[in-house]
């Protein structure tokens, strides 16, 4: 018996069999013998658990929650690179812009808690007060309380009938995107005419055949009202998917460049009311409906011939299948 045991495999020695073994049972063994398979040579039990540290510590990374949320974007990003890839994208910067314009609208602009309060008409020259339905006044009060009661210049004080208050308020509830407003990213503009030129350079958006469309007003707040209550696109119309926001509908035309009305076909008569295309029939002199036509039309040409032949007008006779032997 030799004094000696070894492993060729990983080539070390042992005092006794037992050690030896206890040897072959070893994952370092094990893994000797897969590389020795793979014609790779054998490595020693210092790289061996080095490498079981390393992938170790690998296993533990990938079980750490590196998950990440954008709240400008509403996203949620599972690892921390494509989480760095979003906050260097275009996309999230605009929606930076946007969430920062908003809070600076929401310190300078008064609060959204202020409120018309009603104040008691006005008394008739006699004294006996008007009725609710033919004048009410209209003070804008702060939410604080804050007010003085003895300034009541006309600057504060506004007069409206009451029909003509109920359509404003109703008005403005209907849709939740204004005259100032852009469709399809919310960027809230000065007025009507810096909103469209907006639209046009940031999204290429235009209005079909302007020059015949007589309620441009009407017609933008129309379109707010399909994308913000009936979260349609514009272009897809009911031929499109479903979509349950009004952010769902506005990343859809972005995304897939629909920020364009779908102005053809059956289309043309649901925006029927804010076009008049009158102007682009042909003018009519008058008298010329009570004109009657005095020219005769022409019918066809007569063909020469008699029971059995025809004489065309090229001179060619044609004869009857009779005649034919």
């Amino acid at each position: 018996m030799p004094d000696s045991f070894s492993c060729i495999t990983c080539q070390v020695l042992f005092k006794s069999p037992e050690l030896q073994r206890e040897h072959y049972k070893s994952d370092w063994h094990r893994y000797n013998l897969k590389r020795k398979v793979a014609a790779i040579p054998s490595i020693t039990l210092e790289e061996f658990e080095a490498r079981v540290r390393e992938h170790r510590d690998q296993a533990q990374d990938e079980n750490r929650d590196d998950s990440h949320y954008c709240k400008c974007c509403s996203k949620l990003f599972n690892t921390t690179n494509a989480y760095n890839n979003h906050l260097n994208s275009k996309k999230h910067k605009l929606a930076q812009e946007r969430a920062s314009s908003v809070e600076d609208e929401e310190h300078s602009s008064p609060s959204d808690t202020d409120s018309f309060v009603k104040v008691e008409a006005a008394a008739t020259a006699a004294g006996a007060p008007k009725p609710a339905e033919d004048r009410v006044k209209f003070r804008l009060v702060n939410a604080h309380g804050s007010g003085d009661e003895d300034a009541d210049t006309e600057s504060d004080i506004e007069e409206l009938d009451s029909d003509e208050w109920d359509e404003c308020r109703i008005k403005g509830s209907d849709s939740l995107i204004k005259l100032q407003d852009c469709l399809f990213c919310g960027h809230h503009n000065k007025n009507m005419v810096k909103n469209l030129k907006h639209m046009s350079q940031a999204h290429s958006f235009f209005i079909p055949d302007v020059e015949y469309c007589v309620d441009i007003r009407g017609l933008l707040l129309y379109l707010g009202e399909k994308i913000s209550q009936g979260y349609m696109c514009l272009w897809c119309n009911e031929s499109g998917r479903t979509f349950y926001s009004m952010e769902a509908v506005r990343g859809h035309m972005v995304d897939k460049g629909h920020c364009k009305m779908l102005h053809e076909g059956l289309a043309l008569a649901e925006y029927a009311d804010y076009y008049d295309y009158s102007a682009s029939y042909p003018d009519k002199k008058e008298g010329d409906e009570d004109m009657e036509v005095d020219e005769e039309v022409e019918g066809p040409a007569t063909l020469e011939g008699d029971d059995f032949q025809l004489v065309l007008p090229s001179g060619v006779t044609v004869g009857h299948r009779t005649l034919m032997r």
